[in-house]
């Protein structure tokens, strides 16, 4: 082990680091950028023999502490709550960056140093592969728009051959990175098992278990579904000023956009293809939910089973995640069927309200959706 000459408490943000550095017996502080050159800047003034302390945010983290494990600087990342308790523990009054790069400070000072493990190579390969295969299908996305912009102009034939040529160009090398990270997930005994606990689930297909995973994968397993769920974005944000400003509450967005737009997808997914997604979307929007923000709920759910499979190391079961759901359609049906058989004439009558309502409730509560009707044995969506 190398003779630690500095210490380091580090404040992250999604733009900014607030260090705070004990050296020599004088205490600094500095603020860098939260970027490539930024964390230059940071290993050049650590200097060598430096032991670093950070607090686990997600994605913000990662890049700088694997600049500075690749520097060779020891480093130590900490939940937050821990964080968050030891500071309470030496009274601060107040809460700011530099007052929170400080305490890390103190805690790798006085605490037992405990190695941060950066994730696998599998898992970093997958990464990066995950990340260009969402640009690549960006990309795709936005040629298709011209394409079609173009064929409807009929300015130029050489335009729109062109663009058709790209998009087949493109097409190939999605099919290939695709085949890749599949590729890196088999070969990994972790990243195989949560792919297939993924793949578990209705609504979670090949590419949507492939781009969970990448940003997923290289999260802090201890953190808590509140702490995921503000990761990706999925918070509630309530904006409320004095007596006059009450602004709808609405996602706060601040987090990987990334999961966001996957988890959209997979929500889609489930609502069309599974029932307890579809029954507990349905409650919601008739309790005067808008349907987006009934969507959106059914990620932040989907998001907590994602990550409970994770953790667990079990599949993904839909029935498990929206059995409140599907238990309080089921305990509606048996109601209405007793109200109406209390009310029910005799079978030899003839009676035109002689059938049963209880009957046709189920179909209102789960309709069957028409590919399933003429496709029963219908694959899992592979939504992207």
């Amino acid at each position: 082990m190398q003779s630690i000459k500095t210490w380091c408490g580090i404040d992250v943000s999604a733009k900014t680091l607030a260090a705070c550095r004990w050296r020599d017996g004088r205490q600094e502080a500095r603020e860098f950028t939260n970027a490539a050159e930024g964390h230059r800047e940071l290993r050049k003034w650590l200097g060598p023999g430096a032991r670093v302390c950070v607090e686990a945010t997600g994605v913000y983290h990662l890049q700088l502490a694997l600049a500075l494990r690749a520097g060779g600087v020891e480093l130590m990342v900490v939940n937050p709550r821990v964080a968050k308790d030891y500071g309470k523990a030496l009274s601060n009054r107040s809460k700011t960056d530099k007052v929170d790069a400080a305490t890390l400070l103190d805690y790798v000072q006085r605490m037992e140093f405990t190695p941060w493990e950066a994730p696998s190579a599998a898992v970093q390969e997958l990464r990066e592969l995950g990340r260009r295969l969402t640009d690549l299908v960006h990309t795709r996305v936005e040629e298709k728009n011209r394409l079609h912009a173009k064929k409807a102009a009929k300015l130029s034939r050489v335009v729109a051959r062109d663009i058709e040529q790209h998009v087949e160009h493109l097409e190939k090398r999605i099919k290939a990175i695709e085949a890749t990270a599949i590729q890196v997930i088999r070969a990994d005994d972790g990243l195989r098992a949560h792919y297939e606990n993924l793949l578990a689930a209705t609504g979670i297909g090949a590419r949507s278990a492939i781009l969970l995973l990448t940003e997923l994968a290289v999260l802090d397993p201890t953190m808590t579904v509140r702490q995921l769920v503000a990761y990706a974005g999925l918070d509630p944000r309530v904006h409320d000023s004095g007596t006059s400003v009450h602004q709808a509450v609405r996602i706060s967005k601040i987090g990987n956009a990334r999961v966001r737009a996957t988890l959209y997808m997979t929500a889609l997914s489930a609502i069309r293809h599974d029932r307890g997604a579809r029954l507990f979307f349905a409650r919601l929007v008739a309790r005067g939910k808008k349907k987006m923000q009934a969507i959106v709920a059914v990620m932040r759910k989907m998001l907590h089973g994602i990550w409970t499979a994770m953790q667990r190391r079990v599949p993904f079961d839909n029935s498990v995640l929206f059995a409140a759901s599907i238990a309080a359609s089921l305990a509606q049906a048996e109601s209405s069927d007793s109200a109406v058989a209390a009310h029910q004439p005799e079978p030899e009558q003839d009676h035109p309200k002689g059938r049963s309502e209880a009957k046709e409730l189920p179909q209102q509560l789960d309709p069957v959706p028409a590919e399933a009707t003429r496709s029963p044995h219908r694959k899992k969506s592979l939504a992207a």
